[in-house]
């Protein structure tokens, strides 16, 4: 159980691995994909477990929106009213009590969307029932847990794409939607109530990333000791802890292991514009990957 402090820049498995060259064979590494070896989208079947929206998915080969080599995915959803999501998703397998997942992404401007929109990645235990998520029903120590890595933009006056954060189902959850965590240590909904991530919590500044920008992005979830608060979430940009949420409970059983991580990109409502996303050099493994090193 990873109780101390947490490794920052090229202190991880990346740094074994100049240019990502032979990351996916690392022992500590259970996926890895640059996207490279695809010559159509519905490729992506081949390695990832289920793809959602194909016909809004798809590898590029367009220099300024990829991070490295010469391809990457894009992820592409249409002005509409109606909710919709593009994503992929990769079961883990065996299930894991840890998991990091580092990937390169980039909005595309002016990506004018307020509300719900869950537009980064996902680590889960048992939250779908095959490929069906299962929104609105919450966690309760023994069904499902769920930690998205994304940006919030709850008002038009926020600047896009808002501050990042993490998207949490939890038992001590306050909606049936599921909470939001900032790094400055506010919880919404109600943000005025107080949530206690332990004695050794840091309240950070929240990050608003540029559009039209590569960063790296990296999270880990750890799942608690059954009968303990002794779980924690945290999360990196280019290699620099932003945060670090601790004394979490996720769950009540031994049998909830992380059996599920993707990428997403989903919008409630987009009436403002088309809005797209590109999504790169994607490690998933059991430690600290960091960024690509040259």
């Amino acid at each position: 159980m990873n109780t101390g402090a947490l490794p920052e820049g090229n202190n991880g498995i990346a740094a074994k691995h100049p240019g990502d060259v032979g990351i996916g064979s690392d022992p500590g590494v259970i996926f890895a994909d640059d996207f490279e070896s695809y010559t159509q989208s519905s490729e992506l079947n081949n390695r990832w477990d289920a793809v959602y929206q194909n016909q809004y998915v798809r590898i590029i080969t367009d220099a300024a929106n990829v991070n490295s080599g010469s391809q990457a995915v894009e992820f592409e959803l249409p002005q509409q009213t109606p909710e919709l999501s593009d994503g992929t998703d990769k079961r883990v397998s065996p299930e894991l009590d840890v998991l990091y997942l580092r990937y390169y992404s980039k909005f595309m401007p002016p990506y004018d969307v307020v509300g719900s929109s869950h537009n980064g990645s996902s680590i889960s235990a048992h939250y779908f029932n095959g490929n069906m998520a299962t929104p609105g029903i919450p966690a309760d120590g023994t069904n499902k847990f769920l930690v998205n890595y994304e940006n919030w933009r709850g008002e038009a006056q926020t600047p896009s794409p808002g501050p990042l954060n993490v998207y949490v189902y939890h038992p001590l959850q306050r909606d049936i939607w599921g909470d939001h965590f900032f790094p400055t240590g506010l919880v919404m909904p109600n943000t005025s109530l107080a949530f206690d991530f332990g004695s050794s919590f840091v309240s950070r500044p929240d990050v608003t990333p540029e559009l039209d920008r590569w960063y790296c992005y990296e999270y880990m979830v750890q799942a608690n000791t059954p009968g303990l608060k002794d779980g924690r979430i945290a999360f990196w940009l280019d290699g620099n802890l932003l945060a670090d949420f601790g004394n979490l409970r996720l769950r009540d059983v031994a049998s909830l292991k992380i059996d599920r991580f993707g990428l997403s990109f989903h919008i409630g409502s987009n009436p403002n514009g088309t809005a797209k996303k590109w999504f790169d050099d994607v490690v998933a493994a059991t430690s600290y990957i960091g960024p690509r090193v040259p």
